[in-house]
This record gives C-alpha cells, sequence and structure tokens, in this order.
C-alpha cells in the first residue's frame, strides 16, 4: 500500500508528519512484550488454573487494542488533545470516585472498575489527561500573566493526589507529584510550588507509614536492607545473578514459577534469570531512547503547550519505568507498579499506549518544528519567543 503525499485525509498527514524513529521504537517495545509474555506468563496462568497461554493471548489481545488506540491519539490535533484532555479527566475523577465507593477491594486497595469481565483502572487513564491540562496551563501562564492558572493548577492536582491517596496507591501519587513538581519547574515557577508538592508527597507518604501496615513493612524492610524480610524482592534479586550476562535461556528460569507477581510487577526480574543482564540493559536503552527522543522534539517546538505536555508525558513513561526496574534491583520498595507495555495488565497497557499516541502526535513534525541538530537544550522559553508569541496573539 502506497500513500500520496497530496492525500489530505487524517492519516496521511499523520503518515508524513510523524517521527518514524521514535515510532519504531516504540513499536520495537510492542513486541519485546510480546515475546516476554511467551516466557514468562505460560507458568502463572498454570498456578492460577488457567490455560497455558490465557495470559499470551491477553497480552496479544490488548497489544492490538493499545497499537490501534495509540494511533488514533497520534492522528489528533494539539488543540483536540486539549478539549478531549478535559473530558477524560472529569470522567475519570468520577469514576475514581465511583471506584472507592463501589469497586471491589483487591489485596486492600479499591482501583479496579470491572467492564464486561476486564478490570480497567480509572486513574491509569486519568495520568496522562492531567499532565496535558496542566501543560497547557503553564503555557497559557507564560502568555497571559493574568490569567489565573495557579489556583486552576491547585485545583486540578489537589482532588487527584486525594482519590490516589484513598484508593490507596502510594506509587503513582508519587509518580505524579513528582511529575507535576518537575513541570512546575519547567514551567518557570518559582520553586517554592515543587517544593510544596514534594511537602505533601512526603506528608501522604508519612500518614501511609502511620496507618498503613503493609506499607510500614515494606519500608522498615527497605531501610533496614533485609531484603529477606520481602520474598518477592529479595528473588527478583536473585534472578540477576542467576541469569548472568547472557541468561539461562528462555524457559529455563524459575523465578516466574516462584513469585506470584513474576508476570506483572517483577517481570524484569524474568528477563534477567532467562535473557541476561544485558537484555536488561538494552531494554533501558530503548525506554531511555524513547523519553530523551520525545524530549528532543519538545525542545524543538516553539508551541510551549506542546513543548511543555512532551516533557511531562515523556517523565510520565520513563518515571513508570525506572521506579520497575528500580524495585526489581532493591533500589525503591515494592510499590506494585507495571512495567510499561512488558508486564501483563490490560489497564496499564491502554494507558500506557494512550500516553505514548499522545507522544507521538506532539512529535510530529510542523511548521514551528526546528532541526533538531540545532536546538539547544533549553526549556524555559527566551525572551524573544515571548514577543514572538505575544505578536502571535
Amino acid at each position: 500500500m502506497s500513500i500520496s503525499r497530496a492525500d489530505r485525509s487524517r492519516f496521511g498527514s499523520l503518515w508524513f508528519t510523524m517521527d518514524r524513529t521514535l515510532l519504531t521504537a516504540i513499536l520495537s517495545l510492542f513486541a519485546v512484550g510480546l515475546v516476554v509474555s511467551l516466557a514468562a506468563t505460560p507458568a502463572v496462568a498454570d498456578r492460577k488454573g488457567f490455560e497455558p497461554f490465557h495470559f499470551v493471548e491477553r497480552h496479544i489481545i490488548f497489544a492490538l487494542v493499545g497499537v490501534v488506540v495509540m494511533f488514533t491519539f497520534a492522528s489528533l490535533s494539539a488543540r483536540e488533545i486539549r478539549r478531549l484532555a478535559g473530558m477524560m479527566f472529569v470522567g475519570c475523577l468520577g469514576l475514581m470516585g465511583y471506584v472507592l465507593w463501589a469497586g471491589p477491594e483487591i489485596n486492600g486497595a479499591r482501583r479496579w472498575l470491572i467492564v464486561a469481565g476486564f478490570s480497567m483502572q480509572p486513574s491509569e487513564l486519568a495520568k496522562p489527561a492531567f499532565i496535558i491540562l496542566t501543560a497547557w496551563l503553564l503555557a497559557e501562564r507564560q502568555r497571559k500573566p493574568d490569567m489565573p492558572t495557579g489556583p486552576v493548577m491547585i485545583a486540578l492536582f489537589v482532588p487527584f493526589v486525594f482519590m490516589l491517596r484513598l484508593q490507596p496507591d502510594i506509587g503513582q501519587t508519587m509518580l505524579v507529584v513528582a511529575v507535576w513538581g518537575a513541570l512546575l519547574v519547567l514551567g518557570g515557577l518559582s520553586l517554592a510550588w515543587p517544593l510544596a508538592a514534594g511537602a505533601l508527597a512526603a506528608a501522604i507518604l508519612g500518614f501511609a507509614y502511620a496507618t498503613q501496615t503493609y506499607v510500614q513493612k515494606r519500608i522498615d524492610a527497605f531501610l533496614s536492607g533485609d531484603v529477606a524480610a520481602n520474598m518477592q524482592t529479595e528473588r527478583a534479586m536473585r534472578s540477576f545473578s542467576d541469569g548472568g550476562f547472557l541468561g539461562l535461556g528462555p524457559g529455563a528460569g524459575s523465578i516466574k514459577t516462584d513469585l506470584p507477581d513474576a508476570h506483572t510487577d517483577f517481570i524484569l526480574a524474568v528477563i534477567a534469570e532467562e535473557y541476561g543482564a544485558v537484555s536488561c540493559l538494552a531494554l533501558l536503552g530503548l525506554y531511555a531512547f524513547i523519553v530523551f527522543r520525545a524530549m528532543a522534539r519538545g525542545i524543538a517546538r516553539e508551541d510551549l503547550y506542546v513543548r511543555f505536555s512532551l516533557f511531562g508525558l515523556a517523565l510520565l513513561f520513563g518515571g513508570q519505568a525506572l521506579i520497575n526496574m528500580a524495585v526489581n534491583v532493591g533500589l525503591l520498595p515494592a510499590k506494585g507498579m507495571t512495567l510499561p507495555l512488558i508486564s501483563a495488565g490490560g489497564s496499564s497497557m491502554i494507558a500506557v499506549s494512550i500516553t505514548l499516541g499522545l507522544i507521538l502526535s506532539f512529535a510530529r513534525r510542523t511548521p514551528d518544528t526546528r532541526p533538531l541538530r540545532h536546538v539547544p537544550f533549553v526549556v524555559t522559553p527566551t525572551a524573544g519567543e515571548l514577543a514572538d508569541e505575544g505578536r502571535r496573539e
């Protein structure tokens, strides 16, 4: 199939303006997830009483749906994304409230909504929408200093974090606060803002530590250095030494039969044991490439809303991957956070696909895109850029 440059359809425009290098890296990550699913999930399915390829089939289905969702969001314009983000965020906040009231309790948390036999986590879908709205408000603050963007950002941030805390979902709460604080710094706000966000995160973590036994146990075990107190973390760390540089070979590992969360939170340990540390480093490099490529595209754009959105979405995507990897190697206490596009989980797969679709949309070539090799590493706008923004108004 060939597409003419004269094709003015939404798909034709998407194809000729898309960052195909970034797209190739993302599709490679989808492919890695399918391969790892074949290695990690049959043993888990057998232990849970399902057919051997139950989780593999689900992963394939959600990956295909995720690719369609990603291209759909990638075809949207920046203005369409902003409008959709507002509706998504409000809708997801409402669903988060409903889940707290009527959702099933799983492992002491209420985060999931059961729809047609599938579970979905509204907070996962709210994250990219929250980042988009924050980025737009920061851009508007630069263009229209008299606009009350500060109170609006707080009005979005506080209920979202409050809902995450009530679920409870400490890991996602920390990630959202960290990305929000980073965006405020990039947007040129006073350091008092991110410091306040950090203080709030510390207060939330302290309250969780004081009131929730499982949080206290995880943090105490982590601070004491006693990895044996957390069997899953201890076994995950051992998989790296068992696998060595090149691994034991596909299907030869035993961690997937030892850990109940080997197909989700500790999927990196499965990769380490069967494919080796070299494969883990290659996977880390793939995540890093996607993040830095997205940031480079953000730097190349003069539109501040697009620039901040790309930075925020890249930090959200990369932060989740980094936290999951850090847990697997014992650098952070266990948080129940999946490895994007690799771990099993439909809700996470769709949410990450939305995030990557938004990154692809904002990274598309437009008349205001400067060549990447000529772009200085600056995030906040210069005085000349602000003057140009004012003249365009």
